[in-house]
């Protein structure tokens, strides 16, 4: 390949690969505040409550969902995606469920390691609160309701939208590290806290690995359902 053309190609990459980070951001994030919007008017202050919470996390999640999945196709038929792409393809497996709880554990472990050498810097507060849309204070219904959101959910359509078709996108223009990089960079970024985002930033390289090694998310959700599961036990139930 002439040097133009190796330049050429650098080029058309880098702007698909700035364009999938830039759509999964703003998508994302303009669908949660159009949504708040517009249940925050005839609402109020009620929003706040686990059932109408529940509602905006789903509305919100499959919102981004369906931009990035449908949404863009329509406008641009080159970013139409496939399940394999998406790294659905298949049922998951014994070994994805098998490796969960080890992905966990190393993820947990990188985390720790992490968070304890930010803790050095003096700006790094590895105590800050995450604001997960419920209150600790849940009755049983409303706790089931925060059960299914933040174990459920959140991780199936996350790893949809970042492990699936982000990674998935990336992965096709770049070398795999730097697809690791870029994606777990930007969903620790997603969740705009310095001690949550190193903590994700860790568990998203792992089970980015995970997709290297399996060829699917299936493992990727399970680890993070497990990882949230753990969380809303010790937030919820203890």
């Amino acid at each position: 390949m002439a040097k133009t053309d190796r330049k050429k190609q650098f080029w058309n990459n880098a702007e698909y690969v700035f364009f999938a980070l830039i759509w999964v951001f703003a998508s994302t994030v303009v669908t949660q505040i159009i949504i708040g919007r517009l249940m925050a008017w005839p609402l109020g202050t009620k929003i706040n409550e686990p059932v109408w919470s529940g509602v905006y996390s789903v509305l919100s999640y499959g919102g981004a969902l369906g931009l990035t999945l449908f949404g863009l196709p329509k406008i641009w038929k080159k970013w139409k995606t496939s399940r394999e792409e998406l790294g659905l393809n298949g049922l998951p497996t014994w070994t994805d469920i098998g490796l969960a709880p080890i992905a966990y554990i190393v993820s947990t472990l990188l985390a720790l390691g992490a968070v304890t050498l930010f803790s050095l810097l003096p700006w790094f507060d590895a105590e800050q609160a995450q604001d997960v849309g419920f209150s600790v204070l849940l009755g049983g219904g409303e706790r089931i309701i925060a059960f299914l959101v933040l174990v459920v959910l959140a991780p199936i359509m996350e790893e949809i939208i970042f492990r699936g078709w982000l990674y998935g996108k990336l992965r096709t223009k770049m070398g795999m590290f730097s697809a690791i990089l870029l994606t777990s960079l930007l969903f620790g970024i997603m969740h705009f806290q310095w001690n949550v985002g190193v903590n994700v930033f860790c568990f998203s390289v792992v089970v980015c690995g995970m997709r290297e090694f399996t060829g699917t998310i299936y493992a990727g959700i399970l680890t993070h359902m497990l990882k949230n599961g753990v969380a809303f036990f010790l937030l919820y139930v203890l």
